[in-house]
């Protein structure tokens, strides 16, 4: 199917309303004026009928001798042809100088019903000329005895109206090359502006999500192109971390691979082992298993956050959340010689996934533990509002830097990466944490304790009774 382009589509538009517009333009004005020419002849007509008719009703009788001599009186020279009949349509009077018809019958239409005593009048617009017919009963005490026709051929006013005509038509020509030329422009001028947006969606479809539409002005168009740029911006910074986020999940997960591979090769390899240095290197896969496992189940989870798929939010307290994750982490504190505790200074239950909030305590607690010294403390409070429950993990660990602040809830980032290979991290557990408070309405802060240590607040929205956020 052949397509027309939009450059055609404005311009057949524009030249069509404006076809339109002189198609009116030529006909009305001069229906109008037509119109206004057939009354104005209808009255003067029609009036200088009533005046010969006026003269010629004080007679008894109609003849060639009193008609002419009357008529001599009330004669109007612009008339092209006046006849006078009696009443038996014998024309008793003519102004035709030429082929005077006096002493015939007139079997005009006028005449026959202006003996029947009816006023007639006729117009007509053809060959150039206006051609008028009025006719009128003379009328003795109320017996009709003869008849007034008057006839009108009027080249003037059919002159000004053919040169209105040709002027309207000089007007139209002109205005049409005009309309066109400038139709053309204008649709040229806005359909380039749609082609840049066009050529910059088929880059960025094509993957150059760096490309941007470069369009001038203030309308609807360069709306769009805002927005579209817009979309472009978000889409460049979602593909840049797309590709950052594959280049370190495969990173992670070949560091532990390797580490299985080696270790798989080092036991395959060497004859006589001892069982000793077996079960060492056995322990370390397992160790490198549980790390690649811990890795997937984050990528997973991530993974679910990301497409929207996460548990259906319900209404939950935080203190038995809370008091669950000491439980669980209370051992892992003793072997570190770190002291754990928790003080509920007002309940707080919001409406978010059982798993969704015991990840986000245990993260955080997990972490302010891995990340602590031999004798140190954390402190879980939850505290809040009438609208917000505030729930603070403060440690008085190795703390973190300032200037790696900003990014410590990005994917895979490890303040120190050493350290955190050799504690089992992921660099994923803060960015779930921020990533399931965000999408439960909440918010994630830290900042650093005064005397050595984090501090991590988090903020959710207090569910109302019946289940809903306040």
């Amino acid at each position: 199917m052949h397509r027309i382009s939009l450059q055609t589509k404005f311009s057949l538009s524009y030249i069509c309303i404006i076809l339109a517009v002189l198609i009116l333009m030529n006909t009305y004005p001069l229906v109008v004026s037509e119109n206004l020419t057939f009354r104005s002849k209808e009255t003067t007509l029609k009036g200088s009928v009533s005046v010969m008719v006026a003269a010629l009703s004080g007679l008894e009788e109609l003849t060639e001798e009193n008609v002419s001599s009357a008529m001599t009186l009330v004669e109007a020279t612009e008339i092209s042809r006046i006849l006078v009949t009696d009443a038996a349509g014998c024309i008793l009077y003519d102004t035709r100088e030429t082929d005077s018809a006096r002493g015939r019958y007139a079997f005009y239409t006028e005449v026959v019903q202006a003996l029947r005593g009816n006023d007639v009048f006729y117009t007509t617009f053809a060959d150039g000329a206006f051609q008028s017919r009025a006719a009128a009963p003379v009328i003795y005490r109320n017996q009709t005895i003869g008849s007034v026709y008057a006839y009108e051929y009027d080249t003037e006013q059919a002159t000004l109206l053919a040169s209105l005509q040709n002027n309207l038509l000089r007007i139209s020509l002109a205005v049409t090359v005009f309309v066109v030329g400038l139709s053309t422009i204008l649709s040229r001028v806005l359909t380039r502006r749609f082609g840049v947006l066009a050529d910059a969606i088929r880059r960025m479809r094509e993957g150059s999500y760096s490309h941007r539409a470069e369009i001038g002005g203030r309308d609807e168009i360069t709306e769009i192109a805002t927005e579209f740029n817009s979309l472009a911006d978000r889409l460049q910074t979602t593909e840049d971390a797309r590709r950052r986020f594959v280049s370190d999940a495969s990173h992670e997960l070949k560091t532990p691979l390797a580490g299985i591979r080696l270790l798989s090769d080092s036991i395959l390899q060497t004859e006589n082992m001892d069982p000793t240095t077996v079960r060492e290197f056995v322990g370390d896969i397992e160790q490198e298993s549980e790390r690649l496992t811990r890795i997937t189940e984050n990528l997973l989870r991530l993974t679910r956050l990301d497409s929207g798929a996460a548990e259906e939010p319900t209404a939950v307290e935080i203190s038995p959340v809370i008091e669950r994750v000491l439980r669980m982490l209370r051992l892992v504190a003793q072997e570190r010689q770190v002291e754990m505790s928790a003080v509920v200074e007002r309940e707080g239950t919001v409406l978010a996934g059982q798993d969704d909030l015991h990840q986000v305590i245990y993260n955080l607690a997990e972490n302010a533990i891995k990340y602590n010294r031999p004798g140190g403390f954390v402190h879980i409070t939850l505290a809040g509002d009438d609208a917000t429950c505030v729930l603070t993990v403060e440690d008085d660990g190795i703390g973190i830097p300032q200037e790696d602040m900003p990014r410590i809830f990005d994917r895979f980032y490890r303040v120190d990466k050493m350290r955190s290979r050799a504690d089992g991290g992921t660099g994923l557990g803060l960015s779930i944490v921020s990533d399931t408070v965000r999408r439960r309405g909440g918010s994630i802060a830290v900042r650093a304790r005064e005397g050595g240590g984090s501090v991590f607040t988090v903020r959710l929205p207090r569910a109302e009774e019946g289940g809903e956020a306040s």
